[in-house]
């Protein structure tokens, strides 16, 4: 690879990434700012949305989730992340440029316009509205509504130090709309696993927010882990600890049985896991933490799947 590709690589992106690898040239900036090259993002807006609609499988009594969402949730997940990313760039690129970290993305490096950038938002967002076009009209209505925190979220470390929490508003979403695409409304269980997610979203990227303790306290930048300072490794702990009990209410609303809770057991093992690791002073630690809750939701994925498949006995 060359010096310039070098220079141009994002440091929270794995060096052996495909973009920079093998992606033509001119469609680099773009597929970074919409975090193509760091896919941990999309799997964590996506598995809520997996455990949801595996979760109304359980509920309903069938032995696996509709594959068709499932894809559908994919192809989604994948193109609302970009979109949001998109949005969160365009938004902070004057702030962006302040940070080590940030100061590289597309739009403060200048390798693309922000005119570039918003018709880079648009069709991101057409994909998205065509994958909600395909499920039932509760669940068009229920996505819609969630553009409402994604729109704000890149304003809220301005304005708050818990920007995590509308962040959390936005990415745990998944959680209602996998209930909402297979059952068309809402309830119980459905409710209690998004607010585990969005405490799950507030303690994963508090971990990341560790990246840039020293940047955002001067370039003025708010965060649950400024916030939380010397105590974060036990806000995050408590964090998941509530996870964990909202999930298990889930779970049980659900009627999963034993292979859900034993997904969820090893859920709460790796989120221990997690916890213990926390380490303000070990910034380069905390971009492995982060990435490894992508492992977490497979585990619970796997149990719910597991349990689902039960059915078939």
């Amino acid at each position: 690879m060359n010096d310039v590709s070098d220079a141009l690589r994002l440091p929270d992106a794995d060096r052996n990434n495909w973009v920079d690898r093998l992606a033509p040239a001119w469609s680099r900036p773009y597929l970074k700012m919409a975090r193509i090259d760091r896919p941990v993002g999309w799997w964590l807006l996506l598995l809520p949305c997996w455990w949801s609609a595996t979760l109304a499988a359980i509920a309903q009594g069938r032995p696996w989730p509709d594959p068709l969402h499932m894809a559908l949730f994919f192809i989604g997940a994948v193109a609302m992340r970009g979109a949001g990313s998109t949005w969160n760039d365009i938004a902070d690129r004057e702030l962006d440029a302040r940070v080590a970290r940030t100061r590289m993305r597309p739009l403060p490096s200048g390798q693309i316009t922000v005119f570039q950038a918003f018709l880079s938002l648009a069709a991101q967002c057409l994909v998205g509205l065509a994958v909600l076009l395909c499920f039932n009209r509760f669940a068009i209505v229920l996505g819609l509504l969630s553009l409402a925190p994604v729109a704000v979220y890149p304003f809220m470390k301005r304005v708050t130090d818990m920007p995590q929490a509308v962040l959390g508003l936005a990415f745990a979403y998944g959680a209602l709309m996998g209930w909402a695409a297979a059952c068309g409304a809402l309830a119980g269980p459905a409710i209690a696993l998004y607010l585990g997610a969005v405490l799950w979203t507030i303690g994963y990227d508090t971990i990341y927010a560790i990246q840039d303790l020293e940047d955002d306290e001067l370039v003025g930048i708010r965060s649950s882990a400024r916030l939380f300072g010397r105590r974060v490794r036990l806000a995050v702990g408590l964090l998941y600890a509530a996870v964990v009990v909202l999930f298990a209410i889930a779970l049980y609303g659900a009627g999963a049985g034993v292979a859900g809770f034993l997904g969820l057991a090893g859920f709460a093992g790796h989120l221990a896991w997690q916890t213990r690791g926390i380490d303000p002073a070990a910034p380069e630690r905390a971009l492995r933490l982060f990435r490894s809750n992508r492992d977490a939701g497979l585990i619970l994925l796997a149990g719910l799947l597991a349990d689902a498949a039960t059915r078939l006995v």
